[in-house]
């Protein structure tokens, strides 16, 4: 009798087995299961699939909007708002995986141009190529898995002008513009296309290297523009008077020093985008952004008073920027003034958990917020101070930073100058030029005391351009100072500026960037200039900053 039963049993369940396996081929072909039942199954990429993709434009008596139960337009006009009566955005259909209809065609290859790709490409394949405005042609599809392959084009983005660069993984920028009718001086638009499945992230741990070293380059005040951009006071000017494009040529700067320096980290401290000129801030950010993930280097922004002038307010940006590889960047706290206030740890050598380096980077905001009292520029608030207090009081408790072996350092970043970088007596010989006046804000908030009684050795900052100097500060009251800190005093540096979208002159200014060479191994920092063209080639105005854990007077 038990014989039976598990005879029983084993055929029902191989009879059961083969049904399944049966109804499985057979939806893997035809698709023969409700769309209920694919809701619950395994999707092989998150989010939507796109199944049309168009560009509509429209005048002030006509719409630029398609039936919204059908259709979702990308919020970017193409003439980025500079048209007198003309708009036009692109717009696409989309579904999740499992609500496809066998009706549906998924788009898995888009190209721009006046001709149809097939006068140039032999094998085709059974999927033609279909004619969209504005240049557009899609290759769909309607067969089984077509939304599972990673070709399926899973979202679309309009980034422009013709140094326009895509470095999110996953995405590739179109070679060819939308051909719409544009101004001979606007930037173009163009495509980005994602395939497959959104790309994840690990954000990178920077880690002094094996020979105990860690060097940050410092770039500032880049002033990238959506589009070409135009170089204002370019020193050297462009041989034979051509036109010199602003964007290109920084980037060509800044990549040269990357290449030459090879640094372990860049910090951006503020006017990345030039506001005015970039109507697509997006796109700026991503021209700086592809030039450090290219090279596999991580980086972190703060803000200046220019980033948040354009399309995005700074928490746009920075949300942008933390979506993007390699980035360290961070809002910060909620509870704490302006967006950008954070500290990133540097990590001893090898696999060691322990804190070697401390970086904070801080928010300068933009204009004073009373002009009738304080004019000029914003400061440091108390709600930061009292912030960063607190964090380092918490670093410097914690076993990451105790165990440590060596001397820990701490180091801060700024955008706007401390009232302290006027005071031109304690300017350190040879360390660079004072060639316009420090525009630091005429309220002293007290955050130069708050970093020296923090053991933060030095701050270094951008904002005025053709600065380039250092100067050391003492505390106000130095005898309030603890014997534990790094010194009683305070490197304060500008980085000068890098941006040819951003002024120059005063006699000659050539853009410049800033290094910090760190040698946990005996705590000694260094720093140096990088300069653009001319005679000033090489590593210039080299500084000690920190000797044995302690600061340099100078």
């Amino acid at each position: 009798m038990t014989r039976r039963i598990v005879r029983t049993v084993v055929q029902l369940g191989t009879i059961a087995f083969l049904i399944l396996l049966f109804i499985f081929v057979l939806d893997n072909r035809f698709r023969v299961l409700p769309n209920k039942v694919h809701g619950y199954l395994p999707m092989h990429h998150e989010g939507l699939v796109l199944t049309d993709i168009t560009v509509t434009t429209c005048t002030l008596i006509s719409s630029c909007s398609l039936s919204a139960d059908n259709w979702h337009r990308v919020e970017k006009d193409l003439y980025l708002d500079q048209g007198w009566f003309s708009h036009a955005y692109v717009h696409i259909q989309r579904k999740r995986e499992e609500d496809l209809l066998d009706t549906d065609r998924v788009v898995f290859d888009l190209r721009i141009g006046r001709l149809d790709p097939t006068v140039s490409e032999k094998d085709q394949g059974a999927e033609r190529w279909e004619s969209r405005s504005a240049g557009i042609w899609l290759r769909r599809s309607s067969k089984r898995h077509a939304s599972d392959s990673q070709k399926a084009i899973t979202a679309v983005d309009v980034l422009f002008g013709a140094d326009a660069v895509e470095p999110r993984a996953g995405w590739e920028i179109k070679d060819q513009a939308l051909m719409i009718s544009t101004s001979p001086d606007a930037p173009e638009p163009r495509l980005s296309v994602r395939h497959g499945t959104p790309k994840s992230l690990t954000k990178p741990t920077p880690r002094v290297r094996k020979d105990g070293k860690f060097k940050i380059l410092q770039v500032s005040d880049l002033h990238l523009s959506t589009g070409l951009g135009y170089c204002r006071d370019p020193e050297p000017p462009s041989p034979g008077g051509a036109i010199c494009d602003a964007d290109p040529r920084t980037l060509e700067f800044v990549g040269s020093v990357l290449d030459s320096e090879r640094p372990d980290m860049v910090v951006l401290s503020g006017d990345q985008v030039n506001g005015e000129t970039a109507p697509d801030a997006q796109t700026a950010v991503f021209k700086f952004a592809e030039l450090f993930i290219r090279r596999n280097i991580p980086y972190a922004i703060i803000f200046g008073n220019h980033d948040d002038e354009g399309s995005l307010d700074r928490a746009a940006i920075m949300s942008l920027t933390q979506s993007l590889p390699l980035s360290l960047s961070e809002p910060g706290p909620a509870t704490v003034d302006g967006v950008g206030n954070y500290v990133v740890e540097v990590l001893a050598r090898g696999t060691s958990s322990h804190s070697a380096l401390s970086l904070y980077l801080l928010d300068t905001h933009g204009y004073s917020p009373d002009e009738a009292h304080f004019k000029g520029y914003d400061w440091l608030k108390k709600s930061q101070l009292d912030w960063l207090r607190e964090t380092a009081a918490s670093l410097r408790n914690s076993a990451a930073h105790k165990e440590y072996a060596h001397i820990h350092l701490d180091m801060a970043f700024i955008h706007i100058p401390l009232p302290e970088y006027r005071n031109f007596n304690n300017m350190v010989a040879g360390s660079g030029k004072r060639l316009e006046p420090p525009t630091a804000p005429s309220f002293n908030s007290g955050a130069k005391d708050v970093f020296i009684e923090n053991n933060i050795f030095a701050v270094s900052c951008g904002h005025d351009h053709a600065n380039d100097y250092c100067t050391v500060e003492p505390h106000s009251e130095p005898d309030k100072v603890e014997p534990s800190t790094v010194g009683k005093k305070l490197w304060m540096c500008y980085a000068g500026g890098a941006g040819f979208g951003g002024y120059g002159g005063y006699g000659g200014y050539r853009r410049r960037v800033r290094i910090w060479d760190f040698d946990m191994n005996e705590a000694k920092v260094e720093t140096w200039k990088r300069v653009e063209g001319g005679e000033e080639e090489g590593r210039v105005d080299v500084k000690v900053v920190v000797d044995g854990g302690r600061v340099v007077e100078g």
